[in-house]
């Protein structure tokens, strides 16, 4: 009996890359024999597409939802964009000023520092494996701004979420927050793409493990939430998997019959 074809979205970090931001042989060869069948496979990241150009390349795929759902490719054809306002950028970058906190600007072909040197830029894009960018506190006027990043502690959080209106904060790493249009998100860029590709959610599958992809794994029919992912993640979808590192991406597509 033919399988029916499907549409299946992964995270990168986390759900793809582990720990080391390293793709387990596992993962790799799942996505490849998950193409092989015919089914339509895209990445669906807060990733800039610049961060994601090695990882499209190793796996073949050429359709994507960037920037938390803002910013959405299908074969290599942008079909989305939903940059942040200028003046919600303009209202961010006083208040972070003001509270000394530093900010990082990406569009779809770089990011920019508020500074020229912080620690928390340094620990949060660190971890992404990049450098500290180039200091550049205008780069937000005049360019479509899709995601920002801001860099400020937990404890800090209060003087923006809920303060800034048209901005909303999703938290990923210990010293840094996505900033992102209100309303944004993972799911809002998936349903545009499987709009145009014709699929009904219940036909479609999304991998992930943190807080922005909770409304990912929400939407789609099929959403598998990683064993690294936290509880509330976990909550949020209807299959759980294996942790990134013990074959995690393999097992799940197991576990809901697509291999």
């Amino acid at each position: 009996m033919t399988q029916r074809r499907s549409m299946i979205f992964f995270d990168i970090d986390g759900t793809l890359l582990d720990r080391r931001k390293c793709l387990p042989p596992s993962a790799k060869e799942a996505v490849l024999a998950l193409k092989q069948a015919g089914h339509e496979v895209a990445f669906a990241t807060g990733r800039s597409p610049f961060m994601m150009e090695e990882l499209r390349k190793e796996l073949g795929i050429d359709s994507f939802v960037g920037f938390n759902g803002q910013y959405v490719m299908l074969k290599d054809a942008v079909i989305y964009r939903n940059p942040i306002p200028t003046e919600r950028l303009r209202e961010l970058t006083e208040c972070a000023r003001s509270a000394g906190h530093p900010l990082v600007y990406l569009d779809h072909e770089g990011m920019k520092s508020s500074v020229p040197r912080h620690a928390y830029i340094e620990a949060g894009i660190g971890s992404l494996q990049y450098e500290h960018p180039e200091h550049d506190p205008d780069y937000y006027i005049g360019r479509d701004i899709y995601q920002t990043m801001l860099f400020c502690a937990e404890e800090d959080e209060a003087g923006y979420v809920g303060r800034l209106s048209g901005l909303d904060f999703i938290r990923w790493h210990p010293f840094s927050m996505d900033v992102l249009p209100s309303g944004g998100s993972k799911a809002q860029g998936i349903e545009r793409l499987i709009g145009r590709l014709g699929f009904a959610r219940e036909d479609v599958y999304a991998f992930g493990d943190h807080f922005n992809d909770v409304e990912m794994l929400r939407y789609v029919g099929h959403g598998i939430a990683m064993g690294n992912a936290p509880a509330s993640v976990k909550q949020a979808a209807r299959y759980i998997t294996r942790d990134v590192g013990q074959d995690g991406i393999a097992y799940g597509l197991e576990l809901v019959g697509l291999l």
